[in-house]
């Protein structure tokens, strides 16, 4: 793996992996949506993509998972699948969020990011320990990867490159 393919998290499937239909590789990634999962993935064309994945932040069975979490970017990973090479094409987007009003309302920024990154929040609380001391036990945790890995990980699976589109057209 070369400087520019960490740069963009592009990885490769393992060698002499036989490489999915566009067909296959589609239903599976559409595959990962399920109520208990924090994302949801479905057509892209509305944004100019094949797939589009994004948190479930408007989604009132969720909100309270992301309102813990104090997430300040909502994401959005748009894929084009290059069947020809083959590749899943990923640009990931997020912009700013904040929370108004009770019960609480998303709002975006006009700050937009496009490349990849990571948000990682976690929650600790002061108790006594065994031996009586106070100790920090993480009461909650959140990560953005949660949304990318199973997308990446589904690609290399089916035999395809997951390539991190930063700069030009997905």
């Amino acid at each position: 793996m070369g400087f520019f393919d960490r740069l963009t998290g592009t990885r490769h499937p393992e060698a002499g992996a036989e490489p999915r239909s566009a067909e296959e590789v589609r239903s599976a990634l559409l595959g990962l949506n399920g109520p208990d999962v924090p994302y949801v993935i479905g057509d892209g064309a509305a944004h100019g993509a094949d797939l589009v994945a994004e948190w479930r932040l408007a989604e009132p069975a969720w909100q309270h998972v992301f309102v813990q979490s104090q997430l300040t970017h909502a994401v959005r990973i748009r894929m084009r699948l290059a069947g020809d090479v083959p590749e899943v094409r990923a640009v990931e987007e997020s912009w700013e969020v904040t929370r108004v009003g009770n019960p609480p309302r998303l709002r975006t920024s006009a700050t937009y990011t496009r490349g990849g990154g990571r948000t990682v929040s976690r929650r600790y609380t002061l108790q006594r320990g065994e031996s009586g001391r106070l100790e920090a036990a993480e009461s909650f945790a959140f990560d953005s990867a949660q949304l990318t890995d199973p997308l990446r990980d589904t690609a290399l699976a089916s035999g395809w490159t997951w390539r991190g589109v930063v700069f030009g057209k997905l």
